[in-house]
């Protein structure tokens, strides 16, 4: 991986757009009150929509830049796991003696971290913080962790309980610091410094109002080592007189899978739910899952974050193609937030996905997308995987990955528009108007990706 090099500056807090003074708390990002399965900030629906270069970008090189190319494709959303494994970046704490003192905090990791804050909160972007970056404890990185008891001199292997070598996969779960909890096995000698690491991280991140949690990346550990964090978050928040939105990361792809029921069973704890392990699946099966979730909270409505949107040519995880269908049907799945991961695994925010992100942006502008809901049932003639339909009072619209040709049932022989927009060019044809027919005919007008709003008069 490139070098990323770090150019610290001064800032002027008073310019920025989201403040970092203590705001009321309905002025937060928060569950949207008309319908819960969105957000909204500062009383007002929003869609979150993104892509980025890497995960951890507190600590890359060129920032500002990267920020406002995503500003300008219509983004506003990204994620920033609390992460250190790449080269150039820094640790949290300071060195003594060659080794890390977990007393001693490292001044340009949180400077790196509350310059990010406050740049995203200037541009109006959003962001979805994981706490831990479950990588950084495992293998390689693991070896060079501060955390390590042979990296510190705060405790040793016997006193902390953890080990000094952890070669397996984070799925095999075989590193303690996971199980440090009291509900767990109980390593206060360690918890101790995993709280003071939280603190001092809310310590920046609860002066602004832009912010999500996630616990974990990809986790497989017990589900008491997220309660603890979710709760702790939650406590801390409390004690300066804010309320924050916590979720849960877990390992598996398949979303019935028992581990998710620990976030979506629990809407009091983990107030949404990222459902990005979804974005491994594809087709019809992709969208046909995440829609089986989001009806099983349809009595506590939350909402569904995609952080990660996996898909990239000479990926592992599907073609870019995927990805892009992926991106889509999140949106017409009725989720709150769709971001493309970085690439290696996803397109990040290569010109594809800013082309992607901005189409995303003008169709839902287009409709009053927050009084819309899934509503597949109502397209008459249609086949797996060919058309996706979002709809709301006296609106319609329909997703088409690929050419298709199905009935919209619009339900009442009334006058309608209808609008197409070409996906992958950017661009609306006129308008058309039809009138007199319950269903109407949406038969895509040329190759490639189309999206088709529909309204009464």
């Amino acid at each position: 991986m490139p070098r990323f090099r770090f150019v610290a500056f001064s800032l002027v807090v008073g310019c920025m757009s989201l403040a970092p003074a203590a705001p009321a708390d309905e002025a937060r990002i928060q569950p949207y009150a008309k319908n819960p399965y969105y957000w909204q900030y500062r009383g007002k629906p929003v869609l979150l929509l993104g892509g980025s270069v890497d995960d951890n970008l507190f600590q890359i090189h060129g920032l500002d830049e990267h920020l406002d190319l995503l500003r300008s494709a219509g983004g506003n959303y990204v994620r920033n796991t609390m992460s250190c494994r790449d080269e150039g970046n820094v640790w949290p704490f300071a060195q003594r003696g060659g080794k890390y003192d977990l007393d001693r905090f490292h001044d340009a990791f949180w400077n790196r971290f509350e310059r990010f804050l406050a740049e995203t909160a200037r541009r109006g972007i959003f962001v979805q913080i994981e706490v831990w970056a479950t990588f950084d404890y495992y293998r390689d990185v693991w070896d060079r962790n501060p955390f390590n008891p042979k990296n510190n001199v705060n405790y040793t292997p016997e006193e902390s309980g953890l080990p000094v070598r952890v070669d397996s996969h984070p799925t095999r779960t075989e590193n303690d610091f996971f199980r440090s909890v009291p509900a767990a096995k109980n390593l206060p000698v360690v918890l101790r410094y995993q709280e003071r690491f939280v603190e001092k991280m809310l310590s920046y991140s609860l002066r602004f109002d832009h912010v999500l949690y996630a616990m974990d990346n990809e986790t497989s550990v017990t589900p008491r080592w997220g309660e603890y964090w979710a709760t702790f978050l939650r406590n801390r928040a409390a004690e300066a007189g804010k309320k924050v939105e916590t979720t849960e990361m877990w390992d598996p792809w398949d979303l019935s899978h028992p581990m998710h029921a620990n976030t979506f069973d629990h809407p009091d704890l983990y107030t949404f739910v990222d459902v990005s392990q979804n974005n491994h699946q594809k087709g019809q099966t992709h969208y046909d899952n995440a829609l089986a979730r989001r009806r099983s909270i349809a009595e506590r409505p939350r909402p569904m974050t995609n952080v990660k949107i996996y898909g990239a040519d000479g990926g592992r995880f599907g073609n870019s193609r995927d990805g892009v269908e992926r991106f889509w049907r999140n949106v017409f799945g009725g989720h709150a937030a769709a971001r493309f991961h970085r690439p290696d695994s996803g397109i990040g925010l290569s010109p594809l996905a800013q082309r992607m992100i901005r189409s995303a942006r003008e169709v839902t502008d287009a409709i009053d997308v927050f009084a819309c809901e899934p509503r597949n049932e109502r397209l008459g003639r249609r086949e797996a995987n060919e058309a996706y339909c979002l709809a709301g009072p006296g609106q319609f619209a329909v997703y088409f990955p690929q050419e298709g040709d199905v009935d919209l049932k619009v339900g009442a022989r009334r006058k309608w528009t209808l609008r197409w927009y070409a996906i992958d060019e950017g661009r609306w044809l006129p308008e058309t108007q039809a009138a007199g027919e319950e269903n109407l005919r949406l038969k895509t007008p040329g190759p490639g990706q189309w999206a088709a709003v529909v309204k009464v008069q």
